[in-house]
This record gives structure tokens, sequence and C-alpha cells, in this order.
């Protein structure tokens, strides 16, 4: 056994077999490091990672190679789940060097953490190879290896660095047409979704693009964000079986999946999938929502009501083994309803997935199609799938399932709060409004301290906390949400704390952003700042449209500012490549069509709150109840329910009904 039997990972649990004399990320290990005056072997996964699994047991599991790692190397296992902040150092070198990252990351650093070299997945041989030279280079010309270091740390500190922009420019729909029409020329008019393989659902980016086709009235792109929807849900990235999505498609068909499950996707896509149903209520959507959540209860949720992390993409060693069925398996299940079954996923006697000569679910027509084309009633072929479906899953419960990673981090955990909030204003299923109240006591009573600090990562010992920005960007904005379906003020007096908690420990006033690490934490060899949106928002990017949301809702002009001084510093990188600035792009959709703040008071504000909710209004927010101190709430308690909307400091006249409160709205 090696240092890593005590950890709370799953993925550094999984190495604690190794030969490999790993060691967690820490004190101990750096010092020795220093100590021993050896080079760092940094090695960067996460449990659901396909190639880290390979990895290891190609390399890490042998003998050999493991002599090689420890007798030149103070080797160090990082799952970049609960570290991100390392993983963000080292991908940056990684990239700086090869143009491209990913996972499994591999980095060799000097004994003081500066990197010398990396990159990813390397072969066996490849990488004793490498190591021999590495060690040598190290021995023979530690003047050479100490210059590359200092480039390479130059590097990592200006990597993805961005100006102080002190002036505050007009923001028009030019701004947002510039792009959008850039954008436009990746997206697949054909199969949804951008660019070839492979395919990410990139939920933030669909959200984006949804909002600016229905307030810029973009028709070609609201064609263009159904398709994808309904390709997504009918791929085989989606399971047809147990509901919820896989990480990506690796070919340009959303076909074949990488079969990991991530709660940050899962999380995002009940959300997208939601505002969806009200922009355009189709019933695809409500069921993909309601499948999602059924999967997260039975496969993420723990006793506590966190949500864990993922599940792996192996079973048995065998990637999609859990998920995957031969016609004849089918048959054997199914018995005389397989047929049926076969013809609506596409399942055939030599295997839609030739490669393994299996099966992967998927479907092409929607049920009315194939219903006339049969010869049957709608709800007839619908009951019989839904039957057999139900008939698989229970035959697939039966099988190994792939491994769970049980780490419950707050990040995510606040993504799939904010999921349920969405899927509660779209669908108004007291359960997805119950099991969010859990949740968010769930975050509250184990993962936020009195001191309106967070920690990453739900643990029984009390090791010392760490967070990150995400952690309190994503729970801050949960809790927001949560409000808006409750009007219970507490929710919004924890995002106040949180709030400036964030500001306090992370925010440069200096540059106008914010860095990804505390203050008060552990000091990396660069203190960096997530700016780039990806497969989930970057934690600077949610902070301003909080501290947007907040600044109005408190009439808080420093919140307001902060927000203001963020969007400057971005506004010129975001034309070039949209896609990576969905979620500021989705910022400036509301300074350039302004938020309706939209104010319920009075005993039947639960009535008219399910009113306004049925109508798309992307740019707004609620707030309300029978009481309440906020300031556009003050002087607003009459003998009747009453609705204000105000806009850019401005309120309309008081209504009784949603019919003109929405005619204030559209104005």
């Amino acid at each position: 056994m090696n240092q890593l039997a005590n950890s709370t990972s799953p993925y550094l649990l999984q190495h604690a077999g190794n030969p490999v004399n790993w060691y967690p990320w820490g004190t101990e290990a750096l010092q020795k490091a220093r100590d021993e005056n050896k080079l760092i072997l940094v090695s960067i996964g996460y449990s659901a990672c396909h190639w880290c699994h390979v990895m290891e047991h190609e390399s890490f599991e042998d003998e050999s190679v493991a002599a090689v790692m420890n007798e030149y190397f103070v080797c160090i296992k990082v799952d970049r789940e609960e570290r991100p902040d390392v993983d963000q150092v080292y991908m940056s070198a990684v990239q700086l060097m090869s143009g491209r990252g990913g996972w499994p990351l591999n980095c060799i650093c000097l004994p003081d953490q500066r990197p010398i070299y990396g990159g990813t997945y390397f072969r066996k041989n490849e990488w004793v190879s490498l190591l021999f030279n590495l060690a040598d280079f190290y021995k023979q010309k530690p003047a050479e290896a100490e210059e590359y270091a200092v480039r390479l740390t130059e590097g990592i500190q200006k990597y993805e660095s961005i100006a102080f922009v002190a002036e505050q420019p007009a923001y028009t729909k030019d701004d947002l047409t510039a792009i959008v029409n850039n954008w436009k020329n990746y997206l697949d008019r054909v199969e949804g979704g951008m660019g070839t393989a492979p395919k990410f659902p990139m939920p933030n980016n669909w959200q984006f693009l949804m909002r600016y086709a229905h307030l810029m009235h973009d028709d070609d792109l609201q064609q263009l964000v159904k398709l994808t929807l309904k390709k997504m849900a009918y791929g085989g990235i989606y399971d047809h079986v147990g509901g919820g999505f896989a990480r990506y498609a690796v070919d340009g068909v959303w076909h074949i999946p990488h079969f990991e499950k991530m709660l940050y996707d899962n999380a995002q896509l009940i959300g997208l999938y939601a505002e969806a149903y009200t922009w355009n209520p189709d019933p695809l959507y409500e069921k993909i929502v309601d499948e999602i959540i059924a999967f997260s209860i039975r496969e993420l949720l723990s006793q506590e009501r966190g949500f864990y992390s993922a599940l792996d993409a192996d079973s048995e060693g065998v990637e999609g083994k859990f998920y995957i069925f031969t016609k004849t398996e089918v048959e054997a299940i199914l018995g005389d309803d397989a047929d049926l079954f076969c013809i609506y996923y596409h399942v055939t006697d030599d295997g839609n997935w030739h490669e393994e000569e299996t099966n992967v679910f998927f479907r092409s027509n929607t049920d009315e199609e194939l219903a006339e084309k049969l010869g049957m009633p709608v709800n007839e072929l619908q009951s019989r799938i839904k039957a057999s479906r139900n008939r698989i899953l229970e035959a697939r419960s039966k099988r190994i399932p792939p491994g769970l990673d049980n780490k419950i981090l707050a990040s995510w955990n606040g993504l799939m709060l904010k999921g349920l909030c969405d899927a509660y204003r779209a669908f108004n299923k007291p359960e997805y409004k119950e099991l969010a109240l859990k949740n968010a006591h769930f975050i509250l009573n184990n993962l936020a301290n009195k001191n309106d600090k967070l920690k990453r990562i739900y643990s029984k010992n009390n090791a010392k906390p760490i967070a990150f920005l995400d952690d309190y960007a994503n729970i801050i904005d949960a809790f927001i949400a949560l409000y808006e379906i409750t009007f219970d003020e507490e929710w919004l007096h924890q995002s106040i704390k949180l709030t400036d908690s964030a500001i306090a420990h992370y925010y440069d006033k200096a540059n106008g952003v914010f860095f990804y690490t505390a203050d008060d934490d552990e000091q990396l060899i660069a203190r960096k700042s997530e700016i780039m949106d990806n497969v989930t928002p970057a934690s600077n990017s949610v902070m301003a449209r909080n501290l947007k949301k907040l600044g109005l809702l408190f009439d808080n002009e420093r919140y307001s500012e902060i927000s203001a001084q963020l969007l400057r510093n971005i506004m010129p990188h975001m034309a070039k490549y949209g896609s990576s600035y969905s979620n500021w792009a989705m910022l400036l959709l509301d300074e350039v069509f302004g938020v309706n703040e939209v104010a319920i008071t009075g005993t039947e504000y639960e009535q008219f709150r399910l009113e306004i909710e049925k109508n798309y209004i992307p740019n707004k927010i609620m707030l309300g109840g029978k009481k309440g101190s906020l300031p556009l709430l003050e002087n607003r308690f009459g003998s009747t329910t009453q609705i204000f909307v105000c806009k850019d400091k401005t309120c309309g006249l008081p209504v009784d009904n949603t019919a003109d409160a929405l005619k204030q709205i559209e104005q």
C-alpha cells in the first residue's frame, strides 16, 4: 500500500494498491521533494475517466514502471474534482507546451512545484523512456531545467489573464449579433450541436442561444436549438432505459457515448430542458427532465440528500458494458414485445455499434411518425415501449454496475439544486421543490460553516476544509433560484453571506476579477482566475450574474458595479469565440434587454407566480410573498394581491392580474 489509503477520493483509492508510492497532494509530499531534491511527478485524473484507467493498468500497476517512478520522483496523485486549482495550474502548463490538454494529465515539476514537462496519456514504453530522460536531464542540466521552469511558470501566470477595462461602453444588440453570427458558422445544421466529433452537450451554450433566439426573434437559430435538443434526446448519448446523459458522444451524430455520467452535465441539462419547455412546450422536454431527475435520485442521491459526483464509463473492465445489449439479449428479456422495441431503438442482429457488434439504443422518429408507419395508435406505442423499457431496466439492474464516485461536491450540488428549481418553475411538481429544499438544507448543514465559508467536499472527518470560487458561485446561484420558487428570504440572506465571503477572499479589486482560490487557502505557483465558460460556466461568469441579480434585489450598488466591471473586462474577447463565453453572453443579454423585476405581493402570490412562470421571460427575476423586507417590496403590501413590474429603476402601476402584468413586461 502507498500513501493514498486514507483518501476520501474514490479516484485516489483506486490507486491505493498500485506499486507506485503515490502521495496525495499535500505538505508531506511537497516537503519530501524539497528535502530529497527530487523531481515531482504530478498525475491528475478523475474516477470516471476511461484513459486514466487505461494508463493505470498499463503503467501504474506494473512493478518495473513503478520502480522507475519511485526511484527518481516523488509521485503525487490528484483527483481533479477535489483539487481543481492544482489541475488548473498544470493543465495551463501542458496546454502551453503542447497546444492541447486532457486527462490523465501528467506533469513533471522541479522540487518547488514549477513544471518543466507534461502531457496526457502515454503508452507504457513512451512513459518509461520519458521518465529516464527527464531524470537524466535534471541531473545533468539543472540550470537548463531551471530556465524551462521560469519560462513555463511565467506563461502559466499570464495564461488566460485579462486586462482591466475602466470605461463603461454602451452595450447594444449589435454586440450580441456579432457574437452569434460568428458562432453560427460552427453549428451543425443537420445533426445539431457544435462542430463534428466528439460532441458535447454544452447546456450553457444552448441556454444562451435559446434566450438570444427568443429575445432577438431569430427564427433560424430557434430551429437550430430545437434540432439540437431533439437530436441529443434521441441519441445514444442519452440513456433511454435509465435516464441521464453521458458526458459526450464520440461521433458527430450523438450515437455512441463516452459512457460516464457526470452530475454537473445532468444538473445543467435538467435546467436546459425545463427552460426549453416554457419556451416551446414539447412533451419530449418534460419527459427528459423527469427521467434525469429519476435517474439522479435512484443512482446519485445520498441518504443525507447530497448528490454524488459521477458514474464510471466502465464495468467489469469494459467500457459501456452495463448499458449495451445484443438483439438476442433484448429478445430473451422481452419475448414477443422485442420486435417493437428493436424497431423503436434501432436494435439489429449485427449491432448498431458496429465495432463492438452490440447495440446502443437510439431513436430517429417521433412517436407520431412511428405509430403511423406501424399502423397503431400513438398511446398504444408509448405504453408498450414504456413497459418494455421498465423490463429492460429491471434486467439491467441485475448486472454489475459501473463504479460510483461518491464524492459530494459543493459546486456540483449547487448546479443540481439550481436544476431542480428550474424544473419546479417549469412543471410545478411539488416533489421537485421538496427535493430542492432537502438538498439545500444538506448544503447549509454540511458544506457551510458559521463563518460564512464553504467546504468543497462533504466528509465526516475533520480535515482542513478547502473551497474554490465555483463552490461559492454555484451555491449562491442556486440559493437565489430557490428564493424565486419559495419567496423565503432566508435563502437570499444566505446568498448575501456567501457573496460577501467570496468578495472578501477571492476578489482582486485591482484587476476587476475573482481569483479561483481564496487568499487564506494554500498558495500554488500561480493564482489563477477561471474566465472562460466550458462544460460548466466559469466561476467568474456565474459570480457576475449572481451579483447582477443580488444588486437588483437588494439595491446594492457595490454588487452591481463588480458585476459591471467583470463584464467590461470580458467584453473585448466575446465575439471571437462565443461558445467559450456563453454565460457572459447571458449577462450581456440582460444588460441589453434589461431585467424585469416582477414583484408579487399578497395572499394569492403563489397562484400569480405560477401564471407568470408559464410565460417565457428569460430576462426576469421574481420576488414577493405575503411579506418581505427587500427594497422593492417596501410599502407594497395591501389588502389585495398585486403585481409590480419594474425595470431600470422604473416601476409600472400595480395590477391585479397576470395579463396586465405581461403587457407591461412586453413593452
